[in-house]
C-alpha cells in the first residue's frame, strides 16, 4: 500500500514552516489542531456506542476486553488496560493490552514487530482468545499488519472484533465487526501519529472502557465505587464517595468502610439498606455487582419480609 495516500501521512499545510515558528505560534497551532480531534471522535460516536455494547456483553458473560496494537497505538491500549484494575476493581485478566513486540516494547521500541501478523496470532493464542471476548485493534494508520493478523485470528475464534483507525476507508475496517474510523487528518509533524492520532485513540479507549464499566455496574452515579483503596489518597476518596452516595457523615462512612473491608460499594449498600457487610455483599452478588440494583433489591426484600 502506498502510505503517501493516507491522510495521517500527508503534510499539513498549516505547519509547513514549523521549524521557523516562534514557540508561541508553534504551540498555538498545535492547540488548534488538537481541538479538531474531539470533533472527529464525535462523528464516530454511533460506532463507539456499538462497540461499548459488545464489550459490555463480553464482560457480563465472563469474557474480556482485549486491546491489540503496535507502537503508540499499542501503548495506548496497554495504558488503558492497566488502569482498569485500580479504577474499576477488575482483575488484570478482564481488560488486556497486547503490544507488538511484547510488554518490553512499551519502553523500548521493537523494530519490525508491527509488520508480523503471526506475532498477533501467537499473542492472542497465549491468552486463549475465545468467543466470549471482544478484541479491539488499534491502528492509527489503519493498515498495521500485526493488528490485521490479530483481528482475523480473533474473528476465527469467534470473538467480536472492533477496529480503531485515524483514516477513512482503513484496511483494518475490513476485518472488524465494528469499524471505528476517526479521521484526524495530517499531523502537525508529518506522520507523527503519536500526536492527533494518539489523542484520538486515547479518547476512544477512554470511552470504550469507561462506558463499558458503567454499563456493567462498576459505577454508582458518577462515583468509581469499585476503586481499590490501595493508598492514602484512595482511602480518602473511598470515604468521600461513601459520604456522597449515602449522605452520611465522614465518621460513619469510615466505620462502614472498615466493616466492608475497604470496599466502597459494599459500604454504600450497607448504609443505604441498613444491612450488615455480609448482607450487603450477598445483595451485590445477587445483583451481579450493580450497586443500584443491589440497593433496590435489598429494600424490596426488606418490605416483603416486614409485610409493608
Amino acid at each position: 500500500m502506498d502510505l503517501s495516500t493516507l491522510a495521517t501521512e500527508s503534510r499539513n499545510e498549516r505547519t509547513a514552516e514549523l521549524d521557523r515558528m516562534p514557540v508561541s505560534e508553534l504551540l498555538s497551532v498545535m492547540n488548534a489542531e488538537d481541538q479538531t480531534v474531539a470533533l472527529a471522535v464525535r462523528d464516530a460516536l454511533p460506532e463507539i456506542g456499538s462497540a461499548v455494547e459488545a464489550i459490555s456483553e463480553s464482560l457480563r458473560r465472563g469474557g474480556r476486553l482485549i486491546y491489540i496494537g503496535a507502537g503508540t497505538s499499542g501503548r495506548i491500549g496497554l495504558l488503558d488496560a492497566v488502569e482498569c484494575p485500580p479504577t474499576f476493581g477488575t482483575s488484570p485478566e478482564q481488560v488486556v493490552g497486547l503490544l507488538s513486540g511484547g510488554p518490553g516494547a512499551f519502553v523500548v521500541a521493537v523494530e519490525g514487530a508491527e509488520d508480523q501478523p503471526a506475532r498477533a496470532v501467537a499473542d492472542l493464542d497465549e491468552i486463549g482468545v475465545n468467543d466470549t471476548d471482544t478484541v479491539v485493534g488499534l491502528a492509527a494508520s489503519g493498515r498495521t499488519p500485526y493488528v490485521i493478523g490479530g483481528l482475523k485470528h480473533a474473528a476465527a475464534k469467534g470473538a467480536v472484533t472492533v477496529s480503531v483507525a485515524c483514516n477513512r476507508d482503513a484496511v483494518v475496517s475490513r476485518y472488524a465487526d465494528i469499524p471505528i474510523e476517526v479521521p484526524t487528518g495530517p499531523e502537525v509533524l508529518t506522520g507523527s501519529t503519536r500526536l492527533k492520532g494518539g489523542t484520538a485513540e486515547k479518547m476512544v479507549c477512554n470511552m470504550l472502557s469507561t462506558a463499558s464499566m458503567v454499563r456493567v455496574g462498576k459505577v454508582y452515579g458518577n462515583l468509581m465505587v469499585d476503586v481499590r483503596a490501595s493508598n492514602d489518597k484512595l482511602v480518602d476518596r473511598a470515604r468521600r464517595m461513601v459520604v456522597e452516595a449515602t449522605g452520611t457523615d465522614p465518621d460513619t462512612a469510615a466505620d462502614a468502610l472498615r466493616e466492608a473491608g475497604g470496599h466502597a460499594k459494599t459500604a454504600i449498600v450497607m448504609l443505604l439498606t441498613h444491612s450488615t457487610a455480609q448482607e450487603a455483599a450477598r445483595a451485590l452478588e445477587r445483583a451481579a455487582g450493580d450497586t443500584r440494583t443491589a440497593v433496590a433489591g435489598s429494600k424490596a426484600q426488606t418490605r416483603e419480609s416486614t409485610g409493608s
